[in-house]
């Protein structure tokens, strides 16, 4: 018999996100929508009302909670339903950089932080390791320090699902922080991360425009030398991120 699927409540208060949201979680295997809530009163509505004995919440497994919402924050919502022994997960999806809030976000036992903008390829990607997590630690029953480590490396390891082939996560990331590194809103081309990294001119392409395809940077001309315009790419700010996911 297939195992139930994982129901998941989206909370986000801007209604074309949270349709995209729950578009997103209707193309993944093994989940399914259990409702769409647009601030933090609805959602402890939501999950009060199918509130069982035993402080799980009947019909609900996960919250995708967006950290903005008009009558709360996320962070105080989380902080809530802990304080009022509503036991359930939470993955944190939003535009919010700041540290404090991460710190606040593990603290209160988010299990995932997914920063918007972002594809498709990378919230299935998170939320197919919070399949993996919850797998082992619904089963049987953990029974030795080798089974805890593989639980939460579950959630922390990245199964590689949306790198193409011959991208690795280790270069991702120190490109990722030459992006991010780079003085005030200035760009990086593709020559200047190869040279920064040490990578040839059209691996550093590759993974420039990885990011630009997920959303993680932006792309522009660079203009100023004769000919056709450079492309150079920017990191987004929390601003910048667009009122609607790609569903492509």
């Amino acid at each position: 018999m297939p195992d139930a699927p994982i129901r998941v409540l989206v909370v986000e208060d801007e209604p074309l996100t949270a349709e995209a949201h729950a578009a997103y979680v209707g193309r993944l295997a093994g989940f399914e929508v259990a409702g769409v809530a647009h601030t933090g009163a609805e959602a402890v509505r939501t999950l009060r009302d199918a509130r069982a004995a035993d402080g799980r919440v009947a019909g609900v497994d996960l919250i995708l909670l967006d950290v903005n919402l008009p009558d709360t924050t996320g962070i105080e919502l989380c902080r809530s339903l802990r304080a009022a022994g509503i036991e359930i997960d939470v993955i944190a999806v939003t535009a919010v950089r700041d540290a404090a809030v991460v710190r606040s976000a593990v603290s209160l036992g988010v299990v995932q932080y997914l920063i918007k903008p972002f594809a498709f390829a990378a919230f299935a990607e998170k939320l197919g390791a919070y399949r993996d997590y919850r797998s082992r630690v619904h089963g049987a029953g953990v029974t030795d320090q080798q089974e805890v480590d593989a639980s939460f490396a579950a959630l922390r390891t990245s199964s590689g699902g949306d790198l193409p082939k011959g991208l690795t996560r280790e270069t991702l990331d120190r490109v990722r922080t030459a992006i991010r590194d780079a003085p005030g809103d200035a760009g990086v081309s593709a020559g200047e991360l190869a040279a920064a990294l040490d990578l040839s001119r059209v691996t550093a392409r590759r993974y420039l425009e990885h990011l630009a395809d997920t959303g993680a940077v932006e792309r522009a001309n660079r203009y100023g030398a004769p000919g056709r315009p450079e492309v150079e790419y920017r990191r987004r700010h929390a601003d910048d991120r667009p009122v609607r996911h790609p569903l492509g």
